[in-house]
Protein backbone atom coordinates (compact mmCIF):
# COMPACT_ATOMS: atom_id res chain seq x y z
CA UNK A 1 0.00 0.00 0.00
CA UNK A 2 1.40 3.38 -0.98
CA UNK A 3 1.92 6.26 1.44
CA UNK A 4 -0.73 8.22 -0.44
CA UNK A 5 -3.27 5.44 0.04
CA UNK A 6 -2.49 5.15 3.76
CA UNK A 7 -2.65 8.91 4.23
CA UNK A 8 -6.20 8.94 2.87
CA UNK A 9 -7.29 6.92 5.92
CA UNK A 10 -5.75 9.25 8.52
CA UNK A 11 -7.36 12.02 10.57
CA UNK A 12 -4.29 14.10 11.52
CA UNK A 13 -5.13 14.95 15.11
CA UNK A 14 -4.18 17.61 17.65
CA UNK A 15 -6.55 17.83 20.60
CA UNK A 16 -4.10 18.68 23.38
CA UNK A 17 -5.45 21.50 25.57
CA UNK A 18 -2.16 23.39 25.33
CA UNK A 19 -2.12 23.45 21.52
CA UNK A 20 -1.83 26.97 20.08
CA UNK A 21 -2.45 28.63 16.74
CA UNK A 22 1.04 28.00 15.39
CA UNK A 23 0.69 24.27 16.06
CA UNK A 24 -2.70 24.17 14.35
CA UNK A 25 -1.28 25.94 11.29
CA UNK A 26 1.56 23.42 11.18
CA UNK A 27 -0.93 20.55 11.55
CA UNK A 28 -2.84 21.83 8.52
CA UNK A 29 0.33 22.26 6.48
CA UNK A 30 1.37 18.69 7.30
CA UNK A 31 -2.08 17.35 6.42
CA UNK A 32 -1.98 19.08 3.04
CA UNK A 33 1.58 17.93 2.38
CA UNK A 34 0.82 14.27 3.04
CA UNK A 35 -2.79 14.21 1.83
CA UNK A 36 -4.43 13.15 5.07
CA UNK A 37 -8.21 12.70 5.13
CA UNK A 38 -8.71 15.48 7.67
CA UNK A 39 -7.28 17.47 10.51
CA UNK A 40 -9.04 16.85 13.82
CA UNK A 41 -8.92 19.89 16.11
CA UNK A 42 -10.79 21.28 19.07
CA UNK A 43 -13.82 23.47 18.20
CA UNK A 44 -12.02 26.72 19.00
CA UNK A 45 -9.65 26.08 16.07
CA UNK A 46 -12.18 25.06 13.40
CA UNK A 47 -12.23 28.50 11.75
CA UNK A 48 -8.44 28.66 11.72
CA UNK A 49 -8.14 25.19 10.18
CA UNK A 50 -10.78 25.96 7.58
CA UNK A 51 -8.91 29.10 6.52
CA UNK A 52 -5.60 27.25 6.31
CA UNK A 53 -7.14 24.45 4.24
CA UNK A 54 -9.38 26.61 2.04
CA UNK A 55 -7.69 25.50 -1.18
CA UNK A 56 -7.11 21.92 -0.04
CA UNK A 57 -9.09 18.67 -0.27
CA UNK A 58 -8.27 17.97 3.40
CA UNK A 59 -11.41 18.10 5.56
CA UNK A 60 -11.81 19.82 8.93
CA UNK A 61 -12.94 17.52 11.73
CA UNK A 62 -13.79 18.55 15.26
CA UNK A 63 -15.00 16.97 18.49
CA UNK A 64 -18.27 17.45 20.39
CA UNK A 65 -18.99 16.62 24.02
CA UNK A 66 -15.27 15.93 24.27
CA UNK A 67 -13.73 14.13 26.05
CA UNK A 68 -16.28 12.98 28.65
CA UNK A 69 -19.53 12.84 26.69
CA UNK A 70 -21.23 14.14 29.81
CA UNK A 71 -22.82 17.30 28.41
CA UNK A 72 -26.51 17.41 27.55
CA UNK A 73 -27.77 16.54 24.10
CA UNK A 74 -28.78 20.17 23.62
CA UNK A 75 -25.25 21.30 24.44
CA UNK A 76 -23.78 18.77 22.00
CA UNK A 77 -26.14 19.97 19.28
CA UNK A 78 -25.26 23.62 19.88
CA UNK A 79 -21.55 22.82 19.85
CA UNK A 80 -21.85 20.75 16.67
CA UNK A 81 -23.97 23.25 14.74
CA UNK A 82 -21.68 26.11 15.74
CA UNK A 83 -18.66 24.12 14.54
CA UNK A 84 -20.37 23.32 11.23
CA UNK A 85 -21.20 26.99 10.71
CA UNK A 86 -17.54 27.77 11.42
CA UNK A 87 -16.43 25.37 8.69
CA UNK A 88 -16.31 21.85 10.16
CA UNK A 89 -16.88 19.06 7.65
CA UNK A 90 -16.84 16.19 10.15
CA UNK A 91 -18.11 15.90 13.72
CA UNK A 92 -16.79 13.33 16.20
CA UNK A 93 -19.27 13.19 19.10
CA UNK A 94 -18.75 11.42 22.41
CA UNK A 95 -21.69 9.31 23.58
CA UNK A 96 -23.21 9.52 27.06
CA UNK A 97 -20.79 6.97 28.51
CA UNK A 98 -22.42 6.86 31.94
CA UNK A 99 -25.80 6.06 30.42
CA UNK A 100 -24.22 3.29 28.35
CA UNK A 101 -22.56 1.77 31.43
CA UNK A 102 -25.89 1.93 33.29
CA UNK A 103 -27.61 0.10 30.47
CA UNK A 104 -29.75 3.14 29.63
CA UNK A 105 -29.38 2.43 25.94
CA UNK A 106 -32.54 4.32 24.97
CA UNK A 107 -30.94 7.50 26.31
CA UNK A 108 -27.74 6.75 24.41
CA UNK A 109 -29.72 6.15 21.23
CA UNK A 110 -31.67 9.39 21.59
CA UNK A 111 -28.51 11.40 22.26
CA UNK A 112 -26.82 10.04 19.13
CA UNK A 113 -29.90 10.39 16.94
CA UNK A 114 -30.58 14.01 17.85
CA UNK A 115 -26.97 15.06 17.31
CA UNK A 116 -26.77 13.23 13.99
CA UNK A 117 -30.02 14.78 12.77
CA UNK A 118 -28.91 18.27 13.84
CA UNK A 119 -25.56 17.87 12.06
CA UNK A 120 -27.14 16.62 8.86
CA UNK A 121 -29.71 19.45 8.92
CA UNK A 122 -27.02 22.09 9.52
CA UNK A 123 -24.99 20.67 6.66
CA UNK A 124 -27.98 20.66 4.35
CA UNK A 125 -28.45 24.39 4.91
CA UNK A 126 -24.88 24.88 3.71
CA UNK A 127 -25.19 22.35 0.87
CA UNK A 128 -22.67 20.11 2.60
CA UNK A 129 -22.77 16.47 3.64
CA UNK A 130 -21.54 16.45 7.22
CA UNK A 131 -19.86 13.23 8.34
CA UNK A 132 -20.74 12.22 11.92
CA UNK A 133 -18.61 9.81 13.93
CA UNK A 134 -19.79 8.37 17.25
CA UNK A 135 -17.05 7.98 19.88
CA UNK A 136 -17.85 4.97 22.07
CA UNK A 137 -14.86 4.97 24.49
CA UNK A 138 -14.51 1.21 24.21
CA UNK A 139 -12.01 0.86 27.06
CA UNK A 140 -14.77 1.75 29.54
CA UNK A 141 -17.47 -0.60 28.22
CA UNK A 142 -17.99 -4.34 27.92
CA UNK A 143 -18.48 -6.03 24.57
CA UNK A 144 -22.25 -6.35 24.88
CA UNK A 145 -22.60 -2.63 25.54
CA UNK A 146 -20.24 -1.76 22.69
CA UNK A 147 -22.40 -3.82 20.33
CA UNK A 148 -25.57 -2.12 21.56
CA UNK A 149 -24.07 1.36 21.14
CA UNK A 150 -22.81 0.53 17.65
CA UNK A 151 -26.31 -0.57 16.69
CA UNK A 152 -27.72 2.69 18.09
CA UNK A 153 -25.25 4.69 15.99
CA UNK A 154 -26.05 2.70 12.88
CA UNK A 155 -29.80 3.12 13.35
CA UNK A 156 -29.33 6.86 13.97
CA UNK A 157 -27.61 7.31 10.62
CA UNK A 158 -24.14 8.09 11.94
CA UNK A 159 -21.41 7.59 9.36
CA UNK A 160 -18.80 6.03 11.64
CA UNK A 161 -18.38 4.42 15.01
CA UNK A 162 -15.10 5.38 16.68
CA UNK A 163 -13.21 3.56 19.40
CA UNK A 164 -11.82 6.21 21.69
CA UNK A 165 -11.13 9.79 22.69
CA UNK A 166 -7.58 8.90 23.72
CA UNK A 167 -8.19 10.79 26.96
CA UNK A 168 -9.84 8.12 29.11
CA UNK A 169 -7.83 6.78 32.04
CA UNK A 170 -9.30 3.44 33.16
CA UNK A 171 -7.69 1.89 36.23
CA UNK A 172 -7.47 -1.59 37.69
CA UNK A 173 -8.54 -2.36 41.25
CA UNK A 174 -5.01 -1.61 42.45
CA UNK A 175 -5.03 1.81 40.81
CA UNK A 176 -2.71 1.03 37.91
CA UNK A 177 -3.64 2.40 34.49
CA UNK A 178 -5.25 0.10 31.95
CA UNK A 179 -5.08 0.36 28.13
CA UNK A 180 -7.21 3.28 26.93
CA UNK A 181 -7.01 3.43 23.15
CA UNK A 182 -7.98 1.41 20.12
CA UNK A 183 -7.58 -2.36 20.24
CA UNK A 184 -7.69 -4.95 17.49
CA UNK A 185 -10.42 -6.81 19.36
CA UNK A 186 -12.70 -3.80 19.63
CA UNK A 187 -12.21 -2.77 16.01
CA UNK A 188 -13.09 -6.29 14.85
CA UNK A 189 -16.14 -6.32 17.12
CA UNK A 190 -17.32 -2.96 15.82
CA UNK A 191 -16.83 -3.95 12.18
CA UNK A 192 -18.71 -7.22 12.70
CA UNK A 193 -21.55 -5.31 14.37
CA UNK A 194 -22.06 -2.48 11.87
CA UNK A 195 -21.33 -4.47 8.73
CA UNK A 196 -19.39 -3.45 5.63
CA UNK A 197 -21.19 -0.22 4.74
CA UNK A 198 -20.60 1.89 7.87
CA UNK A 199 -17.30 3.46 8.84
CA UNK A 200 -15.14 2.32 11.75
CA UNK A 201 -12.55 4.74 13.09
CA UNK A 202 -9.71 3.43 15.24
CA UNK A 203 -8.31 6.13 17.49
CA UNK A 204 -6.19 6.34 20.62
CA UNK A 205 -2.63 5.08 21.04
CA UNK A 206 -1.94 4.60 17.32
CA UNK A 207 1.65 5.74 16.94
CA UNK A 208 3.29 3.31 14.52
CA UNK A 209 2.92 1.95 11.01
CA UNK A 210 2.57 -1.55 12.47
CA UNK A 211 -0.44 -0.47 14.56
CA UNK A 212 -2.05 1.20 11.54
CA UNK A 213 -1.75 -2.06 9.62
CA UNK A 214 -3.30 -3.99 12.51
CA UNK A 215 -6.26 -1.61 12.71
CA UNK A 216 -6.88 -1.57 8.95
CA UNK A 217 -6.76 -5.34 8.77
CA UNK A 218 -9.15 -5.55 11.74
CA UNK A 219 -11.71 -3.53 9.81
CA UNK A 220 -11.00 0.16 10.42
CA UNK A 221 -11.36 2.49 7.46
CA UNK A 222 -10.30 5.66 9.26
CA UNK A 223 -7.40 6.16 11.67
CA UNK A 224 -7.22 8.93 14.25
CA UNK A 225 -3.66 9.71 15.28
CA UNK A 226 -1.37 12.54 16.30
CA UNK A 227 1.56 10.58 14.85
CA UNK A 228 0.60 10.76 11.19
CA UNK A 229 3.83 12.38 10.04
CA UNK A 230 6.01 9.78 11.79
CA UNK A 231 3.85 7.00 10.37
CA UNK A 232 4.28 8.38 6.86
CA UNK A 233 8.02 8.77 7.30
CA UNK A 234 8.34 5.15 8.40
CA UNK A 235 5.88 3.58 5.97
CA UNK A 236 7.13 0.66 3.87
CA UNK A 237 5.25 0.74 0.55
CA UNK A 238 6.00 -2.94 -0.05
CA UNK A 239 3.74 -3.92 2.87
CA UNK A 240 0.67 -5.90 1.87
CA UNK A 241 -2.51 -5.19 3.82
CA UNK A 242 -5.53 -7.48 3.83
CA UNK A 243 -8.39 -5.00 4.04
CA UNK A 244 -11.78 -6.12 5.29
Amino acid sequence: MTKKEVASYIDHTLLAPQAGINQIVMLCQEAERYGFASVCVNPVYVSCAKTELASSAVKVCTVVGFPLGATTTKDKINEAVNAINNGADEIDMVINIGAAKDGRITEVATDILEVVQACKAAGKELNKNIIVKTIIETCLLDDETIVNVCLCAKKAGADFVKTSTGFAAPKSIDGSLLPNGASEHHVKLMRETVGPDMGVKASGGIRSARTVITMLEAGANRIGTSSGVAIMQNWDESVKINLQ
